[in-house]
């Protein structure tokens, strides 16, 4: 191959490599900007949530978002809408989920929560992408049930532990 027919190969490659690299770094910084949304619009929650996971207020509320994307695939639009009025930035919460496999949106990530037929699969793979230890999961749940329990009542805080067990 002539020396110039390498040099646009190379060319092409790192073009190529510099797109891929510019699409996942701009879908990192769209995660990382709903994140810092969303521990804006729920603070008390997702400080609460931070301090038992150890985290950062953004991986909380990631951490938040996919536990309350299991929730509302696995409840009753009815149901879910109790839930959402108890969690002040609930919509931004739900937004800080991380995307599950590929390149999908966070409306990606909502519907394979709601496909999974185990949510909390789902919900250990989200915390494992925001840098969590799958365990956590299990400290998450009740810090999220005794907030809902806290602000919309016994009757909406056992809704929500109903599907997070």
């Amino acid at each position: 191959m002539a020396w110039h027919s390498r040099f646009g190969f190379v060319f092409v490659t790192l073009f190529a490599m510099s797109l891929v690299i510019g699409v996942t770094g701009r879908a990192d910084a769209q995660g990382a900007n709903a994140a810092a949304k969303a521990a804006k619009a729920s603070p008390e929650l997702v400080g609460i949530l931070s301090k038992e996971l150890g985290s950062t207020s953004e991986q909380a509320a990631g951490a938040a978002g996919a536990l309350f994307g299991v929730a509302k695939s696995q409840l009753k639009p009815a149901d879910f809408s109790e839930v959402a009025k108890a969690v002040p930035g609930m919509a931004a919460l739900l937004g800080a989920a991380p995307a599950l496999g590929g390149a999908a949106g966070t409306s990606g990530a909502l519907a394979q929560l709601a496909e999974s037929a185990g949510g909390l699969a789902a919900a250990t793979s989200a915390f494992q992408k925001l840098g969590l230890k799958p365990e956590l999961v299990a400290k998450a749940i009740p810090v999220l049930t005794q907030f809902v329990t806290k602000s919309g009542g016994a009757n909406v805080g056992n809704l929500l532990a109903s599907v997070l067990k």
